[in-house]
């Protein structure tokens, strides 16, 4: 990575830090989303900054950005777009939706209907979208930011595994420190910090970076324990349901980007373990007796860590 590239994704990091406080791990985990090219969860309880930091990446990273609250009665039309016939030719227009920017937020994207979710599937893996039999690309770069609450199940309809699949790593924000909330107190006593977050880069210099990402060099030792820890998922006695071949991808980007934001041209197995829980822990499932049992995917996923052999 040159000088200009690392003095951006500093800058970038100051951005986000003053505006969601004494969360650099979170602004960590969703810079290496970013990088990857993937989509990104963010799941905690209301009020924590979640729709907060995905407006602030859109300033910084100067990208195109839509939200959609997502309810009961939302529908796909309302986030793809829909085809409007002109009376006066009997022509019909297609006028893009919300998804048709680079980085589209879908606030609590568990309340709307199974139908609607759905709507996302395509645009997030493919990058485009089809409608009545026409296909439409995506803008390029093109994120998707999804938010939901983990503990509100009232009126909400869970994300399904396919859906679960597409989003590269799950990120949690928590709750801020005793310093960091009186921070925020003063912080918007007059202004919004948000309103003076600048454009720190492009969306060209962003694409540069995420191909800059591809070319870290991941060896075959390390790919090796990469797929050590996604094929455990699948033996591993508490889980129902492993890591597929495309966690094991996400997997692979998102280790290549965290040791781009590191500084470093190579991966080690340190990238992959730092990366493996955001990555994976939402792409399993337990088995009914782990979960009763009081075990989460994420000790799961830590004991998988512990066990693997590292290589040398």
């Amino acid at each position: 990575m040159d000088e200009l590239h690392r003095e951006k994704i500093d800058q970038i990091r100051e951005s986000l830090g003053r505006v969601i406080r004494g969360k650099g791990e979170a602004i960590e985990q969703v810079l290496v989303g970013i990088l990857s090219g993937g989509h990104i969860l963010l799941e905690d309880v209301p009020g924590v900054g979640k729709t907060t930091l995905a407006k602030a990446l859109a300033k910084v990273l100067g990208l195109e950005f839509a939200r959609v609250q997502f309810t009961p009665d939302l529908l796909p039309t309302d986030i793809l777009g829909m085809n409007v016939l002109d009376p006066r030719d009997g022509s019909f227009t297609f006028h893009q939706g919300p998804i048709f920017r680079q980085l589209l937020l879908a606030d609590e994207i568990n309340r709307a209907s199974p139908r609607t979710q759905s709507a996302l599937l395509e645009a997030m893996n493919e990058r485009q979208v089809t409608l009545d039999g026409a296909t439409h690309d995506l803008p390029a770069p093109f994120f998707v930011i999804a938010t939901q609450n983990p503990v509100d199940y009232q009126g909400t309809y869970p994300l399904p595994e396919a859906q679960l699949d597409r989003f590269l790593l799950r990120v949690s924000l928590g709750y801020p420190g005793r310093a960091d909330e009186f921070a925020i107190l003063f912080d918007r006593q007059l202004t919004d910090p948000l309103e003076q977050v600048g454009n720190g880069i492009s969306a060209d210099q962003l694409l540069d970076l995420q191909e800059t990402v591809r070319r870290t060099t991941l060896s075959e030792d390390v790919g090796h324990y990469l797929l050590s820890l996604t094929g455990a998922t699948r033996d591993h006695p508490d889980l129902e349901l492993g890591a597929s071949p495309r966690a094991a991808l996400a997997l692979f980007r998102a280790s290549q980007a965290v040791a781009l934001l590191a500084g470093r041209e190579w991966v080690g197995p340190a990238d992959v373990q730092h990366v493996a829980g955001p990555v994976l822990e939402h792409r399993v499932l337990l088995t009914t007796q782990a979960r009763y049992g009081g075990k989460t995917t994420r000790e799961v996923i830590g004991e998988i860590i512990d066990t693997a052999e590292i290589p040398k």
